[in-house]
């Protein structure tokens, strides 16, 4: 597969923006305050699959380029990847504690990379070793600084355990599926494919309402909803549902278009690195030189796969130029 050099640099470029906005989610245990994060996740997608709905009734055209397959698609994507995966990961942290979640979702970029490798040849096996070895490195230096926050009498680690996981493979799940219909769909209509996941994400949590609630996790029943207990978690709710589950699902969706997967899968790992900057600024402090160091690695091993992949298409471009080039027997 060969892929213009531009082509992979506003994919590149649309895919750290993604990744810069999903880090957002990360800040919720920072400004819920007195409610619990399924209450911010809750109004986060219900405001999502609002925007989402009126992007629906504003983006008919694209819509009539999508066969109604595809529509359904977009919709069980956006609950599945968006809603189902913030809320595995969310139980994950209540139940298991900080450390296991984020070394299980950790693994993400890496296997993403390897299925994506496995599914579309992109890059020589051996080409892939050293970003992902700095890449895992990376991953695990950033967060070997937050294992004193696990407490072990306090947390199910079973439970977490099962919750960590079904987050990691309802992601692979969803980047697979969703890299799959990326590709067989126009270009244009990435906005209209947008909305159809954010409407999707929107109508799911209207069926995890009763669930949430008679579990005893949704607490804007008891606290109040008004502006003025409420206010906080409505604002915080509004830019993450516009930044992370709009603009940074529409950045995604249209790095995916141009990106090989084999790519896109490793600049995943980019959302841990800016979840922990912005980690740091809410509890204002500085990173540790093993923190440092971890984030650094995350960031030398995502230059490294984009150098490598701008290297193997030229490579393959200069040979299929050479080639052409040969007299004709």
């Amino acid at each position: 597969m060969i892929t213009a050099r531009s082509t992979i640099i506003t994919g590149t470029l649309l895919a750290v923006f993604a990744t810069l906005a999903w880090a957002l989610n990360f800040v919720a245990p920072y400004v819920t305050g007195a409610y619990s994060i399924y209450d911010l996740t809750i109004i986060r997608f219900l405001i999502a699959g609002a925007l989402g709905s009126l992007g629906v009734i504003l983006c008919r055209t694209q819509r009539r380029s999508l066969q109604r397959s595809q529509q359904l698609l977009a919709a069980a994507l956006g609950a599945m990847g968006y809603l189902g995966y913030s809320s595995c990961i969310a139980a994950g942290v209540i139940f298991g504690g900080p450390v296991l979640t984020a070394a299980c979702v950790g693994f993400v970029p890496v296997l993403l990379a390897l299925l994506g490798n496995a599914k579309e040849k992109t890059m020589q096996w051996h080409r892939l070793a050293l970003p992902l070895t700095f890449m895992m490195v990376g991953l695990f230096l950033a967060n070997i600084g937050s294992m004193n926050l696990a407490q072990a009498g306090k947390t199910s680690w079973l439970t977490g355990l099962f919750f960590s996981v079904l987050a990691v493979t309802l992601w692979l799940a969803f980047s697979l599926l969703n890299q799959s219909a990326m590709g067989k769909i126009p270009r244009a209509a990435t906005g209209i494919w947008t909305s159809l996941m954010m409407a999707g994400a929107g109508m799911g949590t209207v069926f995890l309402i009763p669930v949430v609630h008679m579990l005893g996790l949704f607490k804007l029943p008891s606290m109040g909803f008004s502006i003025t207990s409420a206010g906080h978690l409505y604002a915080w709710a509004l830019v993450i549902a516009v930044m992370s589950s709009v603009i940074g699902a529409w950045a995604w969706n249209a790095a995916t278009k141009r990106l090989p997967m084999v790519l896109s899968g490793q600049l995943i790992s980019l959302e841990s690195l800016f979840a922990a900057v912005l980690g740091l600024l809410f509890t204002g402090r500085f990173p540790t030189p093993i923190e440092a160091t971890g984030l650094i690695a995350v960031v030398i091993g995502a230059a490294i796969a984009v150098h490598s992949i701008l290297g193997a298409n030229e490579t393959i471009t200069s040979s299929v130029v050479t080639r052409s080039n040969q007299p004709r027997p």
